[in-house]
């Protein structure tokens, strides 16, 4: 990967779009920061070139799935030249069938960005005037409502058509705050309603651009998670002192699986400066497996990482469109790439690989309570048993690994189907994408508490001197949330540590540059 790290794209002003370099951060500049949309400059020629071959398609009647023909069962029926128009139109109007709750505007945003990349890559045939409306909607933040449920992932049409019908003045969006009909919130940005050509309403709801956008953002902020992910774990070594012979590159080269000497290098690099890096100062020869074995789950979970983003980069910076055109020999092809089986899969092994990780996390986090294992006071309470301590908190770390054991169930794998017997095989990829920001979430939760209770840890065990990423994170945490003491409402403690500081972009860029010094190799593997 290039750019799914802890960075949170909010310093990027303006995001070109070319069809082919588009970044996860990128989309996420686009998505939560407001950056400014523009199309490359080579982007509208190649749409005019493309149109004339529709053009031209159309005025010799060639039979063309979607454009002189219908869609889906309708495929062999040919459409009167005189209707081609109001079929893209109805296009539009009679797939927007979403339903359930509006989708958050970041997921709109990315989305939106995703299919005008797609676009803007080649093949749509579209008339350049539309994706130069959706740019400027992005651009005056006027936000299609597209509701959260309708894509099966042989393209997000049900959703997808919801844009679309912003775009020719119906339905809803969202605008300055305020949800209104698709022609006034246009009208309030200063944009008017496009009119559609033939083709141009079966791209719109065309490709997958929801599995996509919606997968860049979850990509992005799955990685800058494994990051803390590993500084959380160097900070409960620091609490329990933990043996750190596991990390060693010598153990490691006997069985090199995918990302496990990266974990292992990230992992010593966080405790540098600590008296941890030399295993004698461990209080155990072997530590429990949760703690032992971190390197191995965390190196799996970067695999997944890897695997994910190579099969969803294509998705974000490619052509998902049916049928494709080809300027160059004035054809217009049928075309499978609006499926998603790749990005599918990828994405179901990702949420199983974060559900490993937060296993495991609780499961440390219960070592440090056990006085029997971590040599501290019983749940961390420094006045002895007459008081809960931590202890109250495993149930909450539990009920959150249930729940992200239950998301992770694969998605890809589903019975489906669509029109009788052309449209037999669909991915659910944009279900396995929405699905990971719920993770996510719940994840970055677990990881704060986690680190509450590591950072009781380290002020009870009191080490002479912290690694640097224990000790940025134990320095974070004390100045929002004091020592545990007499026992008290933890809740809260949890949700500052998520938020104020697992969250903290000032937080991740020193993480960031932390493991960047660890020489990690790009894509993640051993």
């Amino acid at each position: 990967m290039t750019d799914t790290g802890t960075g949170v794209g909010g310093d990027i002003a303006q995001v070109v779009v070319d069809g082919r370099t588009l970044s996860y951060g990128d989309v996420v500049a686009v998505a939560h920061h407001g950056a400014h949309v523009a199309l490359a400059d080579g982007v509208l020629p190649r749409l005019v070139r493309e149109r004339a071959v529709v053009e031209d398609i159309v005025d010799r009647q060639v039979p063309t799935y979607g454009l002189t023909t219908g869609l889906g069962t309708r495929s062999s029926y040919a459409l009167p030249r005189a209707e081609l128009a109001e079929f893209s139109v109805r296009t539009v109007r009679g797939r927007a069938n979403g339903v359930g709750d509006p989708l958050p505007v970041p997921v709109v945003r990315a989305a939106v960005l995703a299919r005008v990349n797609g676009i803007a890559g080649g093949g749509s045939g579209v008339r350049p005037e539309i994706p130069r409306l959706l740019v400027a909607m992005l651009n005056a933040r006027v936000h299609p409502v597209i509701p959260e449920v309708g894509s099966i992932g042989a393209s997000d049409l049900c959703q997808l058509a919801h844009v679309g019908l912003v775009v020719i003045g119906e339905g809803s969006a969202e605008f300055d705050g305020e949800v209104l009909d698709g022609a006034t919130a246009l009208r309030r940005a200063g944009l008017a309603p496009a009119t559609l050509g033939p083709k141009d309403g079966h791209v719109l709801c065309s490709a997958s651009p929801l599995a996509a956008g919606q997968g860049a953002l979850a990509l992005h902020e799955a990685a800058a998670l494994l990051a803390l992910t590993q500084a959380v774990t160097a900070l409960t070594y620091e609490g329990f002192r933990a043996n750190t012979s596991p990390l060693d590159a010598r153990v490691l080269a006997l069985r090199p699986a995918p990302g496990q000497s990266r974990a292992a290098r990230e992992l010593l690099a966080l405790l540098d400066g600590g008296e941890l890096g030399d295993p004698r100062n461990a209080r155990r020869v072997q530590d429990p497996v949760s703690l032992r074995c971190a390197t191995q789950v965390h190196g799996a979970a970067y695999a997944a990482l890897d695997f994910a983003d190579a099969a969803l980069r294509p998705e974000l910076n490619g052509c998902g469109d049916n049928p494709v055109v080809l300027p160059d020999t004035g054809e217009i092809l049928s075309s499978g790439n609006f499926h998603t089986p790749a990005p599918a899969l990828a994405l179901d092994t990702l949420a199983l690989a974060l559900t490993q990780t937060a296993s495991i996390s609780a499961e440390r986090m219960r070592r440090l309570l056990d006085p029997a294992v971590s040599g501290l006071p019983a749940n961390l309470s420094p006045y002895g048993p007459e008081r809960s301590g931590f202890a109250p908190l495993t149930k909450t770390a539990q009920a959150l690994v249930a729940e992200i054991r239950m998301l992770s169930a694969p998605v890809s794998t589903d019975p489906r189907h669509g029109a009788d017997a052309v449209e037999d095989d669909s991915t659910n990829a944009a279900l396995g994408a929405r699905r990971l920001a719920t993770i996510l979430t719940r994840l970055r939760l677990l990881l704060a508490v986690e680190a509450l209770v590591a950072a009781q840890a380290v002020d009870l065990a009191a080490p002479p001197a912290l690694g640097r990423g224990p000790r940025l994170l134990h320095r974070a945490i004390r100045a929002a949330v004091p020592r545990l003491d007499d026992d008290r409402p933890c809740g809260v403690d949890v949700e500052a540590v998520s938020h104020g500081i697992l969250g903290s972009a000032d937080v991740r860029r020193a993480l960031s540059a932390m493991l960047e010094e660890s020489s990690a190799p790009v894509g993640g593997t051993s």
